[in-house]
């Protein structure tokens, strides 16, 4: 998500690596990087040119100490990271102040209308916010389904209201100004407590569509209007939120698709533009894919410095019971391939694989075009349902006759049986290291809080966002991407086939890193 900014910013930074000072001279070439990604992100104009401004003002003059205090220990710094924090503050002051907030009067249901054009997810916006009221505020929403032009769009609100268990209002020969007035003495009858509408779009926006939507506020008197805007209009989203926000008096946005191919500008024009709040993100079909919009979190994704709040509240919606016991199992090693799947089917149901790996502290360890594949998870699960009990619990016990049997079973080869579980092993040798030596990462997932080292890796994860001077945890101490999965684990970097293929040349890393240290010494002395 949002690759274009990311490398933006990430390019950026790069050239400010090893600089005790932000001049006008040294952060001439990165504000162009910057400059560069918001064209291609599709930021508005005027956002754009603010931005930067705002970024320039700050960065000039800035005094940089390569060393700061914190606590006890000391953190080596420089320009860039000094620099990263003016973006991460400009940032979320863009797409900020979030308001979670939503209003909810005592006395009758409340009121929601949804609106937007063709095509943004609107209607599974509507089963997605009464799924989230559902499980966050213990709401009873009626759904209404007052579109009654698009094909199916009615069909399609009773089928998510029956996957959630919430009625739907629908009345034949009506129109939408009708049923939604009706729709409110239904909510009393049933005693649901929220309504939402599910309103009519266009393609573009026109007349005749503001004057309904005109019409069903005038009537319906809705406590909260909120546009539901796709983040890959890019600039097209910003005219059509000025558009409704004029006509409407909108009250917030919720912002779909931003877990596909999103240029991201929407985003970061869209609150600055209209100056109502971004209330909810989308990514992903499934229902409980909406969350409460964090612009610390995505600036921090921006940035390539990860989002373990939002990474943690994955978690936390897909995880049952008390996570403790279970994750100090997988940290000593002592865990079996029936426990693996089980955390296969976690990582599942928390989103795709490239959207949670966004949101991994550690953007700028993995390698270019690292491949996150999520049908690599689902053969190995295929692999894992072909076993007998025994064989989950005690791998060790299959053999080549059993493995050819897997094989069969699930529709593999018997090379790739055997690679999973060698693959397997490797990583259940890994983990134990990993509990024995860095339970400062892993602590921020839930369910680590037995492990001593959580404390420090809070100090580190606030590293990045404290005052002039804090920089970036260094998470080299990690051993890079590769010392969190084994080296071409399915489902993450480089696939099988290619790494095999492509063994690495100690001396050419040699070589490499002494041309870094050559290049880094070469820039301090400018």
């Amino acid at each position: 998500m949002l690759d274009i900014l990311s490398q933006g910013f990430k390019k950026a930074t790069e050239k400010l690596r090893g600089k005790a000072t932000l001049s006008a001279d040294n952060i001439a070439d990165a504000m162009n990087d910057i400059r560069q990604s918001l064209i291609e992100a599709d930021v508005e104009y005027t956002v754009s040119k603010n931005f930067l401004a705002r970024v320039k003002a700050k960065a000039l003059g800035s005094e940089v100490s390569l060393r700061t205090s914190r606590g006890d220990s000391q953190l080596r710094v420089n320009a860039g990271d000094h620099f990263v924090k003016i973006c991460q503050d400009e940032l979320e002051q863009l797409m900020g102040p979030s308001d979670p907030e939503l209003h909810f009067p005592h006395n009758r249901p409340a009121k929601i209308m949804l609106v937007g054009l063709q095509g943004t997810g609107k209607t599974t916006t509507v089963g997605k916010l009464a799924y989230f009221l559902q499980r966050q505020h213990q709401r009873k929403p009626l759904l209404v389904a007052a579109d009654i032009y698009r094909p199916a769009a009615v069909q399609q609100l009773q089928v998510l209201g029956q996957k959630i268990g919430s009625p739907v209002y629908h009345e034949a020969g009506l129109d939408p100004v009708a049923i939604c007035k009706k729709a409110q003495n239904q909510a009393i009858e049933l005693k649901c407590d929220t309504i939402i509408f599910d309103t009519a779009g266009r393609l573009t926006i026109d007349e005749t569509l503001m004057d309904e939507l005109s019409a069903i506020k005038d009537q319906a008197k809705p406590d909260m209007i909120f546009l539901v805007c796709d983040a890959m209009m890019g600039q097209d989203a910003v005219t059509t939120a000025k558009a409704f926000h004029q006509r409407l008096s909108l009250d917030g946005f919720i912002m779909t698709k931003l877990d596909g191919d999103a240029r991201g500008g929407a985003a970061l024009s869209i609150k600055e533009v209209t100056g109502a709040p971004i209330k909810f993100l989308g990514t992903g079909e499934e229902l409980d894919r909406l969350e409460v919009f964090r612009p610390q979190g995505l600036a921090s994704r921006i940035l390539g410095m990860g989002d373990i709040v939002g990474l943690m509240k994955d978690f936390e919606r897909v995880s049952k019971g008390d996570q403790e016991e279970e994750t100090l199992r997988l940290l000593s090693g002592n865990f079996n391939l029936k426990d693996f799947y089980e955390q296969i089917a976690t990582i599942q149901k928390m989103g795709s694989l490239k959207d949670l790996m966004a949101k991994l502290p550690m953007q700028h360890l993995l390698p270019p075009g690292a491949l996150v594949d999520d049908r690599e998870l689902g053969k190995i699960r295929a692999m894992i349902d072909s076993m007998s009990e025994k064989e989950r619990l005690y791998p060790d016990c299959i053999n080549l006759s059993r493995a050819g049997r897997v094989a069969k079973g699930s529709g593999r080869s018997i090379k790739e049986v055997q690679e999973l579980l060698k693959k397997f092993k490797d990583m259940r040798g890994m983990m134990g290291k990993l509990g024995k030596n860095m339970g400062g990462l892993l602590g921020k997932i839930p369910g680590m809080k037995g492990l001593s080292q959580l404390n420090q890796m809070r100090k580190l994860a606030g590293a990045a966002r404290d005052g002039a001077g804090a920089g970036f945890p260094d998470l080299g101490a990690l051993g890079g991407a590769g010392g969190m999965m084994p080296p071409g684990f399915p489902g993450f970097g480089p696939s099988d086939a290619a790494a095999s293929s492509k063994r690495p040349d100690r001396e050419k890393l040699k070589k490499a890193r002494k041309a870094a240290k050559k290049h880094r010494q070469k820039n301090r002395k400018k």
